[in-house]
């Protein structure tokens, strides 16, 4: 079912486009809370998934799991880094459009049926350091115990996927029946075509590098990658949400790379931080926005320190619809010099485009998860028969 997923999930966008003005508007309510029921679901369940993946791989990596988390924080920052810097120079160019962009209209939007609110029992992030502590911790007192509970929890998470597999199609259906209702599919083809291109071209391109880099540059090896990750990008655009996405994201990693149980790891530890499109995104609507108001382009120094700051607050995004620009309005403000009004429209932009700005991270953690499997899964490797040498 996994290779026919794009199409699946592409067929159930497209039709549920097509149909939404057949459909009565309290059955589209319907769809929309089953959508959402299902993403709440996934979101109760991922600290699961997360403490169970980073667990077996902290249990594996034993001692030099903690050099390999390190660098893996630097390489998210500095890759984070390196798209806000390129997203510099498309804005330079950007700042030069005749540009006008009118506010959208408020408006209540579908609404669903009825909500399905469970209880955040630990944060994503609670459960990502307690499976990395854990996990290094019993592998040095107890490596045995450690390697049968790390085989446990593997077999319940990869159950949980499957159900999120078996259930996506459903989820997306729910997310696209809203998309079609609030009418934000022909607001972006309609309004907002040109931004919309240069932000595609731009964050695409570089993801299609990313990729081509990973494949050495092999043409049939990157295409195949790229097809391994189409069902995490159709839901990532479908549900707007990087970490609901994460388990097809998963899946479409280990068929990429060289070796799966690195990139199993990585993309857990990424999902929330390691987010190339909102990198290239929010600076291109700022410098949109920044000429829309006739404002001049930042310096290269103040553009600096944006992005200092800019990635820094990565670390607090949460991976949900709209959370991307939320806490980087504080750093707009004080490094942009954004007033009320420019907040208002780059937050409404930002929620416009961010069907296809969470595709884009998808695929980004997707290529990242292939480069780090690709330069340290020899090392890990390494570490994981040294670990079941010794409990032998």
């Amino acid at each position: 079912m996994f290779h026919k997923m794009p199409f699946i999930l592409l067929a159930v966008i497209f039709l549920s486009a097509l149909c939404n003005p057949y459909i009565p508007e309290s059955a589209q309510s319907v769809f929309f809370a089953l959508g959402a029921s299902i993403k709440s679901l996934i979101m109760f369940f991922l600290p699961f998934v997360i403490f169970g993946l980073l667990f077996k791989t902290a249990a594996q990596l034993a001692k030099q799991a903690t050099k390999i988390i390190v660098f893996l924080l630097i390489a998210i920052c500095c890759s984070n880094f390196l798209s806000t810097m390129l997203s510099f120079n498309v804005g330079m160019l950007v700042h030069h459009f005749d540009l006008s962009i009118a506010l959208p209209q408020d408006h209540a939007g579908l609404q669903p049926a009825w909500v399905l609110a469970l209880p955040k029992w630990v944060s994503n992030a609670q459960a990502m350091f307690a499976g990395l502590i854990l996990g290094l911790a019993l592998s040095l007192i107890r490596p045995a115990a450690a390697a049968n509970l790390s085989s446990y929890l593997e077999r319940g998470v990869n159950q949980v996927l499957r159900g999120f597999l078996l259930a996506m199609p459903l989820f997306i259906a729910g997310f696209a029946m809203k998309l079609a209702h609030d009418g934000v599919i022909v607001s972006i083809l309609k309004d907002y075509a040109l931004i919309f291109a240069v932000v595609a071209l731009a964050v695409f391109s570089y993801i299609a590098l990313i990729y081509m880099a990973a494949s050495g540059f092999k043409l049939p090896r990157f295409l195949g990658s790229v097809k391994n990750m189409l069902p995490a990008a159709v839901a990532g655009f479908g549900s707007m949400s990087s970490a609901a996405a994460m388990p097809l994201t998963i899946v479409g990693a280990e068929k990429n790379a060289s070796h799966p149980d690195v990139a199993r790891a990585a993309i857990p530890a990424t999902v929330n931080i390691h987010l190339i499109g909102d990198c290239f995104a929010i600076p291109i609507f700022a410098f949109a926005v920044l000429k829309n108001f006739g404002a001049p382009q930042p310096e290269l120094l103040a553009y600096l320190t944006f992005a200092f700051y800019f990635v820094m607050a990565k670390f607090s995004v949460a991976a949900i619809p709209g959370g991307g620009i939320i806490v980087m309005l504080p750093v707009l403000e004080s490094c942009l010099g954004f007033n009320a009004e420019m907040m208002s429209l780059i937050t409404a932009l930002y929620i416009l485009f961010d069907p296809v700005i969470t595709c884009a991270n998808v695929l980004g953690n997707g290529g990242f998860a292939m480069l780090f499997s690709k330069f340290f899964g020899k090392r890990i490797l390494n570490s994981s028969t040294e670990m079941e040498e010794s409990v032998k």
